[in-house]
């Protein structure tokens, strides 16, 4: 079955003034939609694959054959890695939106990088740095929370880690509103960060 775009899960509008509407428009039904159309066209040279999540896909790239195999890294990727972004925003003003983190996620941050404000300053630096396009991730090995970085579309789920929290830093995701200050974007990112959905995330890691 071809992969679709799935719906935003609030309004276009909804993450402002952080995220602008017109951003979340060209990123959402453009960017999004281009990497679901490019991987169902590789898919359809083997229609065997047909039946496996592109989480799945993404998780084993070794078994996707060497002719599709850079358009589902690239696509795939992008498909899955937008897939968790949406999700992991929400509208500003809800109780579990912005701010700092309440919950298991918040308890282990402190355990792991002794405050929120420090966990967010080594987030942000690091994705800050990622040359080029990519993403700045959280996740979970060995007991701890870790901060990673891929390129391009490349997803943690490749290399067999589980992404709880992560931020896209493709110039799509901001120019129209922050140019080439990234690091602003960043800093802006947080109020829009739905950590209900970070600590259902971050339960899943654990198992």
């Amino acid at each position: 079955m071809a992969y679709e775009l799935p719906p935003l899960p609030y309004d276009y509008a909804a993450l402002e003034p952080f995220i602008d509407a017109e951003t979340m428009h060209l990123h959402h039904d453009k960017h999004h939609q281009a990497y679901i159309t490019n991987v169902n066209g590789a898919l359809e040279k083997h229609p065997e694959l047909a039946s496996k999540s592109v989480d799945a896909l993404i998780a084993d790239l070794a078994a996707i054959p060497e002719d599709i195999r850079t358009v589902v890294r690239n696509n795939g990727g992008g498909h899955a890695n937008h897939s968790i972004f949406w999700t992991l925003m929400g509208p500003v003003g809800l109780p579990h939106v912005g701010g700092a983190p309440t919950g298991p996620i918040a308890e282990q941050i402190t355990a792991d990088f002794g405050d929120f404000e420090t966990f967010k300053k080594t987030f942000n630096e690091a994705t800050a740095k990622q040359f080029g396009s990519g993403w700045g991730w959280l996740v979970f090995q060995g007991g701890k929370l870790k901060i990673v970085t891929t390129a391009n579309q490349d997803s943690p789920l490749s290399q067999g880690l589980f992404p709880i929290l992560g931020n896209d830093v493709w110039e799509h995701a901001y120019y129209l509103k922050y140019q080439n200050r990234r690091p602003e974007y960043l800093a802006a990112w947080w109020n829009v960060v739905n950590w209900a959905e970070i600590n259902k995330r971050f339960a899943t890691a654990k198992g």
